[in-house]
């Protein structure tokens, strides 16, 4: 009998923590009030230039993000005043756990329950509220021309992990970056092609019926680059040259269908 009731408490607990997080991410796409998006910032190479930019951060250095979703949002006709609020939290010393390079679907269940334990450890204490999306931003040092990893978004659990360089001529590309992740936690898909970053038509192009239809003007969020050509297409240097397509509407609930 014990063990039966302790079997019942269990599963009433997961049921209870699976019920929680669909209502939040429910609750995430229906545009109702504001999201609240809590950015952490991380030396990711322990370099004191790094430190210094992180120092100089503060919650203005991400109001482009705020003002890209207050657009696009209002551009398919929802009237929320401020879609997004983002506050940004103190400086971390603590790096994520990092995804194998080569991961498997075992790796990536490991990488995700490692992930949501880092998640709960590094804030604990941090946040007498809860956020509804935790962002960590690991800062690197340009002059180091490190190649970046990739960033992520996660919706079950809804943090992002953004790999971003510590100057202030990249803030714009760090930004568009944290959209594309953001977005990524609220239920949007990628619309690029992973071999190579190169946008899917017609999915992953922000004017999908321009006539001709290369070069494009702007990118759309989750194809993540301006498209050039089929075959050719490049970063885009701020928020101001990105947009959210239909397809990325549907999937965050800003549109009901594509017709």
């Amino acid at each position: 009998m014990f063990k039966q009731i302790r079997i019942f408490i269990l599963l009433a607990i997961l049921l209870f923590v699976a019920l929680n997080a669909w209502l939040t991410q429910l609750r995430s796409t229906d545009w109702n009030n504001s999201l609240w998006i809590r950015v952490y910032p991380i030396n990711a190479d322990g370099h004191a230039n790094t430190d210094r930019y992180i120092a100089s951060l503060s919650e203005r250095s991400f109001g482009d993000v705020e003002d890209f979703l207050q657009r696009e949002v209002q551009r398919y006709g929802v009237s929320l005043e401020q879609p997004v609020r983002i506050e940004l939290g103190p400086q971390l010393d603590q790096q994520p756990p990092r995804m194998p390079d080569t991961p498997n679907v075992l790796d990536v269940m490991w990488w995700s329950l490692k992930m949501r334990w880092w998640v709960g450890d590094v804030t604990d204490g941090l946040e007498p509220i809860e956020p509804d999306v935790r962002v960590f931003v690991r800062y690197h040092n340009p002059a180091d021309f490190v190649l970046l990893e990739d960033s992520v978004g996660v919706r079950k659990g809804m943090y992002g992990i953004v790999n971003a360089y510590a100057a202030r001529q990249y803030r714009g590309s760090n930004n568009v970056i944290l959209a594309h992740e953001f977005l990524h936690t609220i239920g949007a898909s990628d619309k690029y092609d992973p071999s190579n970053s190169q946008p899917l038509a017609p999915i992953g192009l922000a004017e999908p019926d321009r006539q001709p239809l290369y070069p494009q003007r702007f990118a759309e969020i989750m194809g993540g680059r301006i498209a050039l050509s089929a075959t050719d297409a490049r970063i885009p240097g701020s928020l101001q040259q990105v947009v959210i397509g239909p397809e990325t509407a549907l999937e965050i609930g800003l549109i009901e269908s594509l017709d």
